[in-house]
């Protein structure tokens, strides 16, 4: 599989600065995305948080059909996720960005690819092509992987277990597995944090490594 790359800047590009957090189930990912959206808003900039699938009033119906409705195939499973993608991308993402926007999303295309494309034995090519395609090959500046056991992320959550929650063993592992080797072809776009740490600490980790990225804060109309 020929890995993907972080975005290369051009002329037309996005104005604003596009971060994914992607692990397994219970790993910290809406906490630490609060926190950053805390700190970026104090920075001064325009934070849009939102989430894979459910990002928007279309995604909130998508995801209750695809975490928690009837029974679906594979196949199925991944072209819903690609569907509610598309429309996430096209109807607030990138909107967000042109605007000077900083996006932090909760999953975005590299859980397909690990989940339906490793987990579902889908096909990591496959689903990832199906991704690309959806988004029209629009990938995160910064990619922060949230790395822990399975069964330690499981055991933290609460209430009933959702369709991919409740997979199994065998099939988180393979997830699991499928980030790790997706950032370790990737580094320039990864950032890859033990998520048994302090969540604090790997807040402050994600800061470090995304400040970079971020220049001056746009600046909208003219001085007073």
């Amino acid at each position: 599989m020929t890995p993907p790359h972080a975005p290369v800047p051009s002329e037309d590009a996005p104005a604003g600065v596009f971060v994914s957090f992607e692990g397994g189930d219970g790993v910290g990912k809406s906490t630490q995305v609060a926190l950053l959206g805390h700190h970026l808003a104090a920075l001064g900039r325009e934070v849009v948080v939102t989430r894979e699938p459910g990002g928007t009033p279309l995604g909130i119906e998508l995801r209750r059909a695809v975490l928690h409705g009837d029974e679906l195939d594979p196949r199925t499973e991944a072209l819903l996720y690609a569907a509610d993608r598309a429309h996430h991308v096209a109807s607030l993402v990138r909107p967000a960005l042109a605007r000077g926007a900083v996006v932090l999303t909760d999953r975005y295309l590299d859980s397909s690819v690990a989940y339906q494309g490793s987990g579902r034995g889908l096909g990591a090519d496959e689903v990832e092509r199906l991704s690309l395609w959806a988004v029209d090959e629009l990938l995160p500046h910064l990619t922060v992987l949230l790395d822990l056991d399975p069964v330690v992320g499981l055991a933290r959550l609460t209430g009933d277990p959702d369709r991919l929650e409740s997979a199994g063993d065998e099939f988180h592992r393979r997830t699991r597995e499928a980030f790790l080797a997706r950032a370790a072809a990737d580094p320039a776009r990864w950032l890859v944090l033990d998520a048994s740490q302090p969540a604090e600490d790997v807040a402050a980790q994600v800061r470090e490594r995304l400040a970079p990225l971020l220049g001056p804060v746009p600046v909208v109309g003219g001085a007073a």
